[in-house]
């Protein structure tokens, strides 16, 4: 009788794990729009700190992101447990905040003269060179910047995670919730540390006696430029894709409209697949330019009051 009781308890843990690794599965693949945009912008924010103290900001940050996520999980559970009618209206609010954030790098990058990447980096080397600049507070401020950006994104991760396991009992939430938590900040950080020193490891190799090797040094140096600029792409498209994708399924009318136009299209599921995600991107770009539209009119009036 005991020994029946163990493999029944054995039996309902195996069950609970393998449940949990399907919706962690699911809750990953549903944030990976964040992701994106998550690496390239934390691996920017180090840039302008002296090389040898690139990794030590990278922990420090991750450190902050633990935080935020030990502060953003209950918040989450809280939510599912106490208000889960609050978790469409929350999942909808971060679809309208990916689109919104997506919308405004575009807008910052092509509508706007004043503010230059090239500003932005003769402004860190000027502040390297000037003795009088206070490196430590320098380095906390960017340190403070990134964990203030971090928790939004982290929001973002969490809120879309519960989304995806909102139907789930408390247990299986509470763990999916931590997996995610944990492995997201510990694979994004250990990426951004990675390319964070990208050049150095091209530079490394570059000067190596072996020809091959001091050819492909060469080649990560002169790609790792590149590198960062796809990711900030990718991310981007991702974050209209995603956020255009939570919008949509939100929105009865507009869902049911957009699988009958990708079906109409025809040619097989991946063929309708792709026109179901492009259009979702493309809602997601309406979307956001209306919420930056509406933002910046916002503004304007609280100004003139």
């Amino acid at each position: 009788m005991a020994g029946s009781s163990f493999f029944a308890l054995f039996d309902d843990i195996a069950s609970i794990l393998d449940d949990v690794s399907v919706m962690t599965k699911v809750a990953a693949k549903k944030t990976s729009g964040v992701l994106g945009d998550d690496l390239a912008l934390n691996a920017q924010q180090v840039t302008g700190v002296p090389v040898n103290r690139e990794l030590a900001v990278v922990w420090a940050v991750a450190k902050g992101s633990f935080v935020n996520k030990l502060i953003l999980v209950p918040a989450a559970l809280l939510i599912s447990a106490f208000a889960p009618w609050a978790i469409t209206p929350l999942l909808m609010l971060g679809g309208a905040f990916l689109c919104y954030e997506g919308v405004e790098k575009l807008a910052h990058k092509y509508l706007s003269h004043g503010d230059s990447p090239e500003g932005h980096h003769a402004a860190r080397a000027e502040a390297l060179q000037d003795q009088a600049v206070d490196m430590v507070a320098f380095e906390r401020g960017k340190i403070k910047g990134a964990v203030r950006t971090d928790f939004i994104l982290s929001a973002e991760i969490i809120v879309i995670s519960l989304g995806a396991v909102a139907g789930a009992d408390f247990t299986r939430q509470v763990m999916v919730l931590s997996i995610i938590a944990v492995a997201m900040t510990a694979g994004v950080y250990g990426l951004v540390a990675g390319i964070v020193k990208l050049d150095d490891l091209g530079l490394y190799l570059s000067r190596k006696p072996s020809r091959p090797l001091a050819w492909l040094g060469r080649r990560v140096v002169s790609a790792a430029p590149y590198l960062m600029k796809a990711l900030s792409v990718v991310g981007t498209a991702a974050m209209f894709m995603v956020g255009g994708a939570i919008l949509t399924h939100g929105i009865a009318p507009v869902h049911a409209v957009i699988e009958r136009a990708a079906a109409a299209v025809g040619g097989g599921g991946v063929v309708q697949a792709l026109a179901s995600t492009l259009l979702n991107a493309l809602f997601g770009i309406v979307a956001g330019a209306v919420v930056l539209g509406a933002a910046g009119l916002a503004k304007r009036l609280l100004r003139k009051g």
